[in-house]
């Protein structure tokens, strides 16, 4: 998938988006499950601070992990997606099972096949370790790591690695990609000198299309 195929793929459900029904069509027809003109969550009805639905997420971060340039050395044959869950948050580990389970519903993320675990976060020092260990290519991070989001950011930086945030307020403090919600329109986000520090590497063309962090 090129560059301006995302242009024109972004460009779509915009137009779209006024046509809920054909919305709805068009993107199952491309395995899309991008409900644009909805845009209300189904178990997190409640939950204020995820903006965009975990279908949604899913699909974005299939699709955008493609045009990283570092994805298919970082994943190799298989993608591992750890699913980070705070202990003793039931925001969290709803979410971690909802972004898990809208991921297993992707044929592949950023063009290779994949795996989804849902993690326990323990502490910075053990993500460090885990990520050494088990060389994922994506970890994200739902509701309630706010507190832990620059000990985060510290452990992962120099790791070839796309983190993803449920939040905007992720990619602000340090998490390479996250979504907003922007006149009812998806939007990505990111955070451009730690996706530099994390050998995350869009091409200009795909950066246009997000709101960048410096």
């Amino acid at each position: 998938m090129t560059s301006n195929a995302l242009c024109q793929w972004f460009a779509s459900v915009r137009r779209l988006g006024r046509d809920p029904e054909r919305l709805r069509r068009r993107l199952t027809r491309r395995a899309l499950v991008l409900a644009a003109a909805v845009f209300t969550l189904t178990s997190l009805a409640g939950a204020g601070s995820v903006q965009v639905p975990f279908s949604v997420q899913a699909d974005l971060i299939a699709k955008v992990a493609s045009f990283d340039r570092n994805f298919a050395a970082r994943a190799g044959a298989r993608a591992l997606v750890l699913v980070m869950q705070m202990p003793n948050d039931a925001e969290s580990a709803a979410a971690a099972l909802e972004l898990k389970n809208a991921l297993s519903r992707v044929d592949l993320v950023g063009d290779r096949p994949h795996e989804e675990q849902i993690v326990a976060y323990s502490s910075s020092v053990a993500l460090a370790e885990m990520i050494k260990a088990r060389k994922p290519a994506i970890i994200y991070f739902g509701p309630g790591f706010g507190k832990e989001l620059t000990a985060i950011r510290n452990s992962v930086s120099n790791v070839s690695l796309l983190t993803v945030g449920a939040t905007p307020e992720y990619v602000e403090s340090g998490i390479v990609l996250g979504f907003d919600l922007v006149s009812g329109r998806p939007k990505l986000l990111i955070n451009l000198s730690q996706a530099r520090k994390q050998q995350v590497d869009f091409p200009a063309s795909v950066l246009r299309l997000m709101k960048v962090y410096p």
